[in-house]
């Protein structure tokens, strides 16, 4: 599968009512992050990426810093993992999981080769896309940038069954320190039968991806609209070339308890 054009790049609902509504917090962008983002290496295709995206102060909403151990889920092209591996510095780890079903298209492998070769200071991991482990490590930081939603999709064309959420953020929950945060972005989508949406648009509900953390003992601590985009048919599928690179996105900041 083809993931930089198939993807851009991929019962709790009680337990939210009790807890007050996140702030929404402004980033404010400390030196090391614009740093990362112009060290030498990165390609042009993602630094071209950048205006859209806002790396550097979705990171600094995060958190993240130097010598923190940090993941990226669902890698893709390593746009993120790169990003922060030159923020977390030597000092630091980043470790880059991608499902091995993605591996199976030659241009795919392409993308990797070069990828792996460039930046060896990176730990690439391969996981079946339904059963998503990482081991014994342990993370201050993870970024899940638009694929959430692909964990209500499946597909027999591209090998990929039908997948637990529950059971991929109970292995995210493990992996994650006490402390640490996840940041999750995605397509904001309708309300209805998730994975009817995810089919058709490759979106989901806000709603739904706090629902999914909460029930698992995340807490959602703030949201950001940096990524808005209010004027989004959130009705249109996002690869349409109407909305593609444009989608409305919400942007979260889930705490595991210490």
């Amino acid at each position: 599968m083809l993931r930089r054009s198939i993807f851009p790049f991929l019962g709790g609902t009680a337990l939210l009512i009790a807890v007050a509504a996140p702030a929404v917090v402004p980033a404010k962008v400390p030196a090391y992050l614009q740093t990362a983002l112009s060290a030498p290496g990165r390609p042009a295709d993602a630094q071209a990426l950048d205006a859209g995206r806002k790396p550097a102060e979705v990171l600094a909403f995060l958190g993240l810093k130097p010598g923190m151990a940090a993941a990226d889920i669902m890698t893709g092209s390593g746009y993120w993992a790169e990003i922060m591996a030159n923020a977390v510095g030597p000092r630091g780890k980043v470790t880059a999981f991608e499902p091995a079903q993605f591996y199976n298209d030659p241009e795919e492998q392409k993308v990797w080769k070069a990828l792996t070769a460039r930046r060896s200071d990176i730990e690439f991991v391969r996981y079946p896309f339904e059963a998503f482990t990482a081991g014994d490590r342990r993370f201050d930081a993870v970024m899940i940038n638009l694929n959430y939603h692909d964990l209500y999709w499946e597909s027999a064309k591209y090998g990929i069954p039908r997948t637990d959420p529950q059971a991929f953020l109970k292995q995210l929950y493990a992996a994650v320190k006490p402390g640490g945060v996840v940041g999750v972005i995605d397509h904001a989508g309708p309300a209805g039968d998730t994975r009817a949406i995810v089919d058709k648009l490759h979106r989901i509900d806000p709603a739904v991806v706090k629902a999914d953390f909460a029930a698992v003992g995340f807490t959602l601590e703030a949201e950001s609209p940096l990524l808005a985009n209010p004027a989004d048919d959130h009705e249109k599928l996002v690869f349409d070339p109407a909305v593609r690179g444009k989608t409305d996105r919400f942007l979260y900041r889930f705490r595991k308890p210490r």
